[in-house]
């Protein structure tokens, strides 16, 4: 069966077929695949029917089923699952927390255990909040501590260094609780951009602080080390503080943990203090989830929800997670115990933008809400009398008793937890549905493809209904695509642009609303970001805030479009910039510069030393009397494609200076590239040679007295960095909606 004979049978798109090739299917040792889509669903479907367990008598069996639920794209486990069920390496699970104690012995072991878990293709999540503050005191070496976040730094190297087959990489959550003496450094830590690649980092709220922000108040900073209070803050500038940087750069997100801990469904088993890397499944130390999400979009029945067919499918969903538990290879066995022994599973959707299209309901009205909710509530009650069932015929797990639901003098049920709302970048690629619980991101976009070639992308029900009402055109699309939205474009009717709204049409507490309509029926957690417009300000994060702590949300991360300076936009906005604006973003060829000056016989100048992951970089920068004028470097190690890149980095940076163009618009072209042997940690850290080119050049400006030249360092956060198309910020992740590359996944 030929490959476009297979997408008709599977009704795959051609992205998906593209993102299952590169990312999904068995490869031999030069790339090629050796098994196609449908292969793989018969992997995955034979190997968690495989699981079910062996009564007596004759053993049901549900592998069509399975097979089917998933090639109808009605449902999709997450990705570890379908990259690895029925391979040699069996980790099926995508989420992981383990504990970081306040000892050395702790640590490292912590990081051991965070490279076998990324080296299988998990995420991980940590709490730093038990490690003693920087400076305190070591009894046993008569020293002091150095901190959580020196121990980050190292944790962000290990992951840095672990490659998970090409095909998932490694991703994890930092979490500081608001009263740790640290907390302060620990919001400001990704100021730097290029530092903590590796983490996404969020504040561990609690109830007492959020009071005290709002009335005002001070409160209690806690040494961890003894329990003992050493000062106080005021909540309110920690908390704009939180805000500021969120604004700026879009973290650190944050996590309300007394509300994790009151769904806590096994107080006495421990408490809740970290979650998986996008904060929508928190875990016990050493628990692991399974997650799978439902395509809402194939849940639609004329003009309202297909109930029956949802209810059929969330119950063999419940019990296909349930059998992914037995089917999984755990990377550790304290994680293999502890998640047999609460048996989670986080069941979600996706699809949810495209069903309320279908269903003519605009995402940003009340009704979108109200039907939000009563779906979630449907999905979690039916998901939970399955789970009862399964108790009934499996039994229930093993830490039912003294558990919430043993208290509440419930039925035995075999699942701690069943509802989790996931981000579903990829597999929604697969399934061609909205991701998650998020708007569109956009009705049409410009998607880069091999040899620069651009293709007009458009959403398949907005070209369906465009095409059967007789307003579809090449021109239209186009226009679409340049402008991210259909609302202002006259052509497209008015009762389509009312349904067809994106992540930047609705306001952030519309976000904020349907989040919290999620969170009222999920056991876990919902993974969904709240856009802002590039124009929005601090207050207008801190009033969303402030508005997930009233609306019930367990956590809430935010982006607002832009922030970042390197970022690639999603959509081609053609938007009046200022003059200044402008020219840095043409193209050198357009740019009239003044002549080139000519080089006078001597120069003065100074000379670098750099580290970086290809040995020493020296750096030599000599101006005249009109400033820059030229860089030379001298690798280590001569010889080589590093040395002759970085001598050709000198040459343009030198011509570039002689015709005028200022230092700091060469610093911003190079800081933040990233390489494969980065070097260093926090201020120290060089990730490329042409990082360590443009923080020379700060350091020499530095020198001269100009500290203009100084910029914040970021990474590049909105081109992919595999095929350089655009990335969205969705589901407190980033996706890639091309090719299918998530940050967190």
């Amino acid at each position: 069966m030929s490959q476009a004979q297979e997408s008709d049978l599977l009704k795959l798109s051609k992205n998906a077929m593209t993102v299952l090739a590169k990312r999904y299917l068995k490869r031999d040792i030069d790339g090629n695949p050796l098994e196609t889509p449908v292969d793989m669903f018969k992997r995955v479907a034979k190997t968690i029917d495989a699981a079910e367990p062996k009564g007596k008598g004759k053993k049901a069996s549900f592998e069509k089923s399975y097979y089917q639920m998933m090639t109808e794209l009605d449902f999709l486990p997450n990705s570890p699952t379908l990259m690895n069920a029925g391979r040699e390496l069996g980790q099926l699970s995508a989420c992981f927390v383990l504990p970081v104690g306040d000892s050395m012995e702790s640590i490292f072991e912590a990081i051991k255990n965070t490279a076998l878990i990324h080296k299988s293709g998990g995420g991980t999540g940590f709490s730093f909040s038990r490690v003693r503050p920087a400076n305190d005191v070591v009894a046993s070496t008569s020293g002091v501590s150095s901190g959580p976040l020196s121990f980050m730094s190292v944790f962000d190297a290990a992951t840095e260094t672990i490659k998970q087959g090409g095909t998932r990489r490694g991703a994890n959550m930092g979490i500081l609780r608001v009263d740790h003496p640290d907390i302060m450094d620990f919001i400001m830590a990704k100021r730097d951009q290029t530092v903590l690649t590796n983490f996404n980092i969020s504040v561990g709220m609690t109830e007492a602080f959020m009071e005290a922000v709002e009335k005002g108040a001070d409160y209690d900073i806690i040494n961890p080390r003894d329990g003992k209070v050493i000062k106080q803050l005021n909540a309110a500038k920690v908390f704009n503080q939180i805000v500021d940087m969120a604004w700026s750069n879009g973290e650190p997100g944050i996590i309300f943990l007394d509300r994790l801990n009151r769904d806590n469904p096994t107080p006495h088993i421990g408490e809740i203090e970290s979650t998986n890397p996008c904060g929508e499944q928190p875990l016990l130390p050493y628990e692991s989830c399974n997650l799978g999400s439902l395509n809402l979009a194939n849940m639609v029945k004329g003009n309202d929800v297909h109930w029956n067919k949802l209810e059929e499918t969330v119950k063999l969903a419940t019990r296909f997670l349930d059998n992914v538990i037995e089917a999984n290879n755990y990377p550790l066995p304290e994680i293999d115990e502890m998640t047999r022994a609460n048996r989670k599973i986080g069941l979600g959707v996706m699809g949810w933008a495209d069903m309320l299209i279908l269903l003519g309901i605009p995402y940003n009205s009340r009704d979108a809400i109200n039907l939000g909710e009563k779906v979630m509530k449907f999905i979690n009650d039916k998901s939970h009398e399955e789970s009862i069932r399964l108790a009934a015929e499996r039994g229930s797990f093993p830490n039912f008793e003294g558990s919430i639901y043993d208290k509440k003098g419930s039925e035995p049920i075999r699942n701690a937890t069943c509802t989790t709302i996931a981000p579903t970048g990829t597999i929604s690629i697969i399934a061609n549905c909205s991701s998650g619980v998020e708007p569109l991101f956009a009705v049409s976009y410009v998607r880069q493809v091999l040899d620069n070639n651009k293709l007009i992308e458009v959403h398949p029900i907005f070209e369906k209904i465009a095409k059967e009402r007789g307003f579809y055109s090449a021109d239209l699309m186009q226009e679409i695509a340049e402008k991210g939205t259909v609302q202002g474009i006259d052509a497209v009717p008015e009762d389509i642009r009312r349904i067809f709204v994106t992540s930047h049409d609705i306001t952030p507490e519309d976000h904020v609303l349907m989040q919290a309509a999620f969170q009222r029926h999920c056991d876990n957690a919902v993974s969904k970001t709240v856009n802002f417009c590039n124009d929005a300000t601090r207050d207008d994060v801190s009033t969303v805030y402030r508005l997930a702590y009233k609306q019930g949300c367990k956590g809430v991360t935010i982006y607002r479009d832009g922030s970042r300076d390197m970022q690639v936009l999603s959509v081609a906005k053609k938007e009046e910039k200022s003059s200044e604006e402008t020219v840095d973003a043409m193209p050198m060829e357009s740019k009239k510069p003044s002549r080139k000056r000519e080089r006078p016989r001597a120069l003065r100048g100074s000379t670098y030393q750099m580290e970086t992951g290809c040995g020493p970089l020296y750096i030599t920068i000599n101006q005249d009397e009109k400033g820059l004028f030229e860089l030379f470097t001298t690798m280590g190690k001569a010889g080589g494609c590093a040395a002759s890149q970085c001598e050709a980095i000198g040459r343009l940076v030198s011509l570039a200076w002689r015709s005028g163009v200022q230092a700091r618009q060469a610093v911003k072209q190079m800081i933040g590239i990233t390489c494969h042997k980065p070097a260093g940690f926090g201020e120290n850290r060089i990730t490329s040679c042409a990082d360590a080119v443009a923080k020379a050049i700060e350091l020499h400006m530095l020198n001269e007295g100009d500290d203009e030249v100084m910029m914040q360092h970021v990474t590049n956060g909105g081109a992919c960095p595999e095929c350089g198309g655009p990335v969205e910020h969705e589901g407190g992740c980033c996706v890639c909606h091309a090719c299918g590359y998530s940050e967190c996944a």
